[in-house]
């Protein structure tokens, strides 16, 4: 084998592996939901954060979760809007009914990255207006959703609690997907295990 052949077979493996790396997708924090729908406790949703490959997003969303930004935090707050079959969607720390946006980078913050992918019930991600307006809201999808990859950041998934997601999921709704019994963030809580 020729020293150029070398060369190229060597590049191309080395391109090869760079195409094939994975996200690390260690979980970094861990964020804890006490869900109510109207009066009655459904149960808890801990999602994992991946704070390696989306640190920007996970600081945010673990500041709302935490202790709050501004007063504003994600406990005592709901999910506006539900959609059987697609997702639940959460987190206007101002409005409480999907108009709101704020950040701890100031109103909107821009796309951090698209590595992970919305594969499959459970994926934890920033609801948007359009590119480059993540504040405080987000979604937990209900089914493989492959459309939002590319326009959507994932930044971690439920790791136990599914079963109330879907009871959120299969609430009743009125015709613009809000709750008719309110779908409540009673207690809110951070773990961190890794930094980053």
């Amino acid at each position: 084998m020729s020293a150029t052949t070398c060369v190229i077979v060597l590049l191309a493996a080395l391109l090869g592996n760079v195409a094939c790396a994975q996200p690390d997708k260690t979980i970094t924090h861990k964020v804890t939901f006490d869900i109510a729908i109207g009066d009655k406790d459904v149960g808890r949703v801990v999602l994992g954060l991946y704070g390696k490959v989306a640190p920007k997003t996970v600081r945010n969303f673990v500041a709302f979760a935490g202790d709050g930004y501004e007063g504003l935090k994600y406990e005592g707050i709901g999910f506006h809007r539900v959609i059987k079959d697609f997702m639940i969607q959460g987190g206007d720390v101002q409005k409480q009914e999907g108009r709101g946006s704020i950040s701890i980078y100031g109103r909107y913050f821009d796309d951090e990255t698209f590595a992970l992918k919305h594969e499959g019930p459970g994926t934890l991600s920033m609801a948007n207006a359009g590119k480059n307006t993540n504040g405080a809201q987000f979604f937990i999808t209900t089914v493989a959703t492959s459309w939002l990859d590319g326009h959507h950041v994932v930044f971690g998934k439920v790791i136990d609690g599914l079963d109330v997601i879907r009871k959120v999921e299969n609430t009743k709704t009125d015709r613009n997907d809000v709750p008719v019994e309110p779908v409540i963030i009673k207690r809110s809580s951070v773990e961190t295990l890794v930094p980053i």
